[in-house]
């Protein structure tokens, strides 16, 4: 894991200069056995679900996906993930084809998504598909959500050190999630929070934390399929989203 330890190293004094590089390469050095252990733990638990889940919900869940509307089953974009790299993330298709996917966030009551699809975002069941990206090296389970490409541009130019997040892998699931963080960034607010959430994992990153996340994700799941209505998001002002409101770059 040395190597992951000086690639973290370099991509952070390229983004932040010299003066806390050696501190994040310790810090992440130190951190070598975890991050061995948790490959392993996300290989194990992709292999598993890939298993005993896929075999029988994907073919249901594709159907469901065909009847409903036209298109592929399966949506893929373009997301930031580990050390600012670019990648493919996979997942299930909620919304009716359109040219601004890549571009433009889903918002309440968005009329580009499909029926199945408002049933698959709310419970996260659309993210199943991205346990192929854990199994290729691209995610892990837990970790900082990937941001499309124009999200990822937008949020950098509001919040300094915002690619601090990208020193570990992005997660199916994440602190950010659990604690109320989902859906549409449209404030300011509610990037920042988010970004405070975040950092506070990759400056805390332990299996413990990552178990704790995993458990409430499952919580989080399971509530929202015996509820009609959806979870509760801690972005109570997100509404729509129509840009960055009230952004301002900050230190």
């Amino acid at each position: 894991m040395r190597s992951i330890s000086i690639e973290a190293a370099i991509y952070y004094q390229k983004n932040w200069g010299d003066g806390q590089q050696i501190e994040i390469r310790r810090h992440l050095y130190a951190k070598r056995t975890y991050f061995l252990v948790k490959r392993c733990m996300d290989l194990s638990v992709a292999l598993l679900i890939s298993g005993l889940i896929f075999p029988w919900l994907f073919p249901i869940v594709l159907l469901l996906i065909r009847l409903d509307s036209k298109g592929p089953v399966f949506f893929k974009q373009k997301r930031v993930g580990f050390l600012g790299k670019i990648f493919w993330c996979y997942k299930f298709r909620t919304m009716y084809l359109n040219d601004a996917a890549d571009t433009s966030q889903a918002i309440k009551d968005d009329p580009r998504v499909t029926r199945i699809g408002k049933f698959l975002r709310y419970t996260g069941l659309d993210e199943l598909p991205q346990f192929i990206n854990v199994l290729l090296g691209d995610m892990s389970i837990v970790g900082p959500r990937p941001h499309m490409l124009k999200d990822s541009a937008e949020f950098s130019e509001v919040v300094a050190d915002y690619n601090f997040r990208n020193l570990v892998r992005p997660g199916i699931t994440g602190m950010s999630q659990v604690r109320g963080y989902r859906g549409p960034a449209a404030t300011f607010e509610s990037i920042f929070r988010r970004y405070q959430w975040d950092a506070y994992y990759v400056l805390n990153i332990s299996l413990f934390i990552d178990m704790k996340i995993m458990y409430e994700t499952v919580l989080l799941m399971l509530k929202s399929v015996f509820r009609k209505d959806k979870l509760f998001s801690a972005d109570q002002s997100v509404i729509g989203h129509t840009g960055i409101s009230g952004a301002k770059k900050i230190a």
